[in-house]
């Protein structure tokens, strides 16, 4: 398989580098600049919360702010890579591709050099109206997001400007509130908890040290829904209350959470109140807390290299005999997208065949290789990731919901067996399924990424 080629390929190459660089004399590779901002994106007044499609009013008051960090990296070089992190159910593509144009015009940052991802809380606002019905908050949706883009631009210049001389160090713990929550019984997938199913319980941790050796930043993940309540208050859940705590210990330190490839794992237990979220956030909190204070630390190398690009994910065929059914179910939803598209099958103009998926590798020299894929990623992306590439001596962290948010990206597995996560979520979103072929899509892009940031 091409794929196999690929990974024994890159296998090869990473050798050849670690062999060669121990043998030739070079820069100190652990000198690196670094510096992090925490900008408030608390909506003002009431705004309807997205996430859950059950909602009937809006937001009442906020239990805890919502807040974007950026951490801007810089290595000996000067290569330069910006990771954003977001309080909110994802970043749309178009809002990624403004603060890109801008922030390339402005500070020459190229594409593959901003990493910006959502924690997927269930209570914050829409940064674009969409699934917002009520043209009120839609219009404060499509408000909300043009001040979001110009708070991130103006975010990461403060952060640019603020470079300071910084050692990085990588370790890891792990946390147990996730669980899989797509528990098939006969025929039927349910979404309900699954102990049994697969999950990603790691907890990475990037940790940012000054000149002084104080902590300047801290960047954690995990994969798991921010879905701990279904209250109407403005909040970050769980990864909210995470980052909170962290700061709380450690004045002036920016913490920031990358969610992971969760998409059908929840946290458990749920729905029962704030309380709960604070308890998992609790939790989460004291998993980054153990791997700062207790499991080895890895010192970072550079270089820093970044690649970025879009791979075709393909639907599966689709017949008008399909979209003819989907025009009479009895999902609202469903049956108002099959009604549009078998009007533009009629109308000739045809219907979409792929999606452009975006893929992202971040390579911190031999120590890290950061694979950030947009969409809801469900769990066994990671998991595969991490299994195949097991052999490589850097650390493998895996983050979903990065770049552009256009709903759930189910593995093969998820696909073939349907479900929420594979397709029945994505009927307002898409003309149909995604193809079987989607997760090796995916993870043969990121090979080839890690093989291009490699041979660089």
């Amino acid at each position: 398989m091409k794929i196999l080629s690929c990974f024994s390929t890159l296998l090869a190459s990473l050798a050849l580098i670690v062999g060669s660089a121990a043998g030739a004399q070079a820069p100190d590779t652990t000198a690196w600049k670094a510096a992090a901002v925490s900008i408030d994106i608390t909506p003002e007044g009431p705004v309807w919360l997205v996430g859950f499609g059950f909602r009937t009013k809006p937001s009442e008051g906020v239990a805890h702010p919502l807040y974007a960090k950026v951490l801007a990296i810089q290595d000996y070089a000067g290569t330069r890579m910006v990771f954003i992190t977001l309080d909110l159910l994802g970043i749309p593509v178009s809002i990624r591709n403004e603060i890109v144009r801008q922030v390339g015009e402005k500070h020459q940052l190229p594409n593959e050099a901003v990493l910006i991802n959502g924690s997927h809380t269930h209570s914050g606002p829409s940064v674009d109206g969409r699934g917002v019905s009520d043209p009120v908050f839609q219009k404060k949706g499509e408000e909300y997001g043009k001040m979001l883009t110009a708070k991130l631009v103006q975010g990461i210049a403060d952060t640019l400007g603020k470079l300071e001389p910084s050692k990085l160090y990588y370790s890891h713990a792990r946390a147990g509130f996730a669980m899989n929550r797509r528990l098939t019984v006969g025929s039927e997938v349910l979404n309900s908890p699954n102990p049994d199913g697969p999950v990603d319980h790691d907890v990475p941790v990037l940790r940012v040290v000054g000149a002084d050796g104080n902590l300047k930043a801290l960047m954690f993940g995990y994969a798991c829904h921010n879905t701990t309540a279904n209250f109407q208050t403005v909040n970050g859940d769980y990864a909210g209350f995470a980052q909170a705590y962290l700061q709380e210990n450690r004045p002036g330190v920016v913490a920031l959470f990358m969610m992971g490839a969760g998409a059908d794992q929840n946290p458990y237990p749920r729905h029962l109140s704030i309380e709960q979220a604070r308890q998992h956030g609790r939790t989460l909190a004291n998993a980054v807390e153990t791997a700062l204070l207790v499991t080895r630390q890895r010192a970072v190398n550079g270089p820093l290299r970044s690649a970025y690009e879009t791979v075709d994910i393909a639907y599966a065929n689709i017949t008008p005999a399909d979209l003819e059914r989907r025009a009479k179910s009895t999902n609202a939803a469903e049956r108002a997208r099959g009604e549009a598209l078998l009007k533009q099958h009629q109308s000739g103009k045809g219907i979409p065949q792929s999606y452009p998926c975006p893929v992202q590798v971040v390579r911190f020299g031999p120590d890290i290789t950061f694979v950030a894929i947009g969409g809801e990623t469900t769990v066994e992306y990671s998991l595969r990731l991490k299994r195949e590439l097991a052999s490589q001596p850097a650390a493998v962290w895996v983050a979903g919901y990065s770049n552009d948010y256009f709903g759930y990206l189910g593995s093969r597995q998820v696909i073939l067996t349907g479900g929420y996560e594979g397709y029945s979520a994505n009927f307002g979103r898409h003309p149909g399924p995604w193809a079987t072929s989607t997760e090796d899509r995916v993870i043969g892009k990121a090979y080839d990424l890690i093989q291009d940031t490699t041979n660089r």
